[in-house]
């Protein structure tokens, strides 16, 4: 009977779900444009990249920010084309109701976006697209995309609630080996829930992509590509992703568990609005873990998120030099410059 408890509570420990996906753009003016006035996320916190603070941090996300919406960038002003390939996350997906991919079709199309042709996947409608930096999304609906709130909920966002951009979906990893990476996301709690979905976009050869349930919701997608050539982190690429837990010991926990598994993890590091550990698997895309907590409200109002630029405490002493060297930005008409 103890064995059986002890089998279960192993079965049942996993990170729940993603907390952000953090990426890298070119123009910081362009990627506002797109993502706040195209997409219709909210920009929720505008900082610095605290390893290289000449360049902003932009996160998107809903009303205030919830793990699981958060899409994040470090935009390089004249950052070269980066190219997908395994080790990578190559597809990050979001999630819409049923019946909106028309709607997208005809928005994208209007603001100069080309996206494929909808597919399915299984009960899923797919709009596949790339944004100003070549950054693959997909637009996933689904019957459950409408439990999830919209970040305007009515209050004024740049798309109509009954088609607006929920949470994140998921997200495809490129891998040339399956096995090691399927070995950590065990490690993670993330049970596979099948082998090549019907349908799914972007296979190559029969049994080529696992659909893995990455909590809350969120399908991590793993394509195995054994031939496949290493792509190249720059603009238009997926940086990292971050899986979420509830607070600092839970963090402390999965941190001992994944040393255990012999994958090299950094110490803890401060990102001031959550606390973040990282390490690589096996096929080399980068993870974070990262708590909940303190959030994005910690500094701003929700009503105010986004408005201006805000600094740690170990880099407020620089803020003016920091502030002259990042690009003024313009959301709804009001320049933000940098020196804000």
């Amino acid at each position: 009977m103890s064995e059986g408890n002890d089998k279960v509570a192993q079965q049942t420990e996993r990170i729940d779900g993603i907390h952000h996906i953090t990426a890298i753009a070119s123009d910081p003016q362009t990627n506002v444009d797109f993502y706040a006035g195209v997409l219709g996320l909210r920009l929720v916190k505008r900082t610095v990249n605290f390893d290289d603070p000449q360049v902003y941090h932009l996160y998107y996300g809903d009303a205030t920010g919830s793990p699981g919406t958060i899409l994040t960038f470090f935009p390089w002003p004249g950052a070269r084309r980066g190219s997908r390939g395994v080790g990578q996350a190559t597809v990050t997906a979001f999630s819409v109701p049923e019946g909106s991919l028309g709607y997208w079709r005809e928005r994208l199309s209007r603001h100069g976006i080309v996206a494929e042709a909808p597919k399915t996947r299984g009960e899923e409608e797919i709009l596949t697209l790339l944004d100003p930096d070549g950054l693959k999304l997909e637009l996933v609906a689904h019957a459950g995309a409408a439990a999830a709130a919209p970040w305007g909920d009515g209050t004024g966002g740049p798309v109509p609630d009954a088609h607006a951009v929920r949470r994140f979906f998921g997200l495809t990893l490129q891998e040339q080996a399956y096995e090691p990476t399927a070995e950590t996301l065990e490690t993670l709690g993330f049970p596979l829930l099948g082998e090549d979905s019907p349908g799914a976009a972007g296979k190559s050869g029969g049994g080529s992509r696992f659909r893995f349930d990455a909590g809350q919701g969120a399908r991590l997608d793993v394509i195995r590509n054994p031939d496949g050539g290493h792509g190249h982190i720059a603009a238009g690429t997926v940086h990292h992703v971050a899986w979420r837990v509830t607070d600092d010991a839970e963090q402390l926990r999965w941190r001992e568990k994944i040393a255990g598994a012999g994958l090299h993890v950094t110490p803890v590091l401060d990102r001031q609005y959550f606390h973040s550990i990282y390490f690589r698997e096996p096929g080399g895309v980068l993870f974070e873990i990262a708590t909940d907590p303190p959030g994005f409200i910690l500094d701003e109002s929700v009503a105010s998120l986004g408005s201006a630029l805000k600094l740690p405490p170990w880099l407020e002493s620089d803020r003016d030099r920091i502030a002259r060297r990042l690009p003024r930005l313009e959301l709804d008409g009001v320049v933000t410059g940098g020196q804000s």
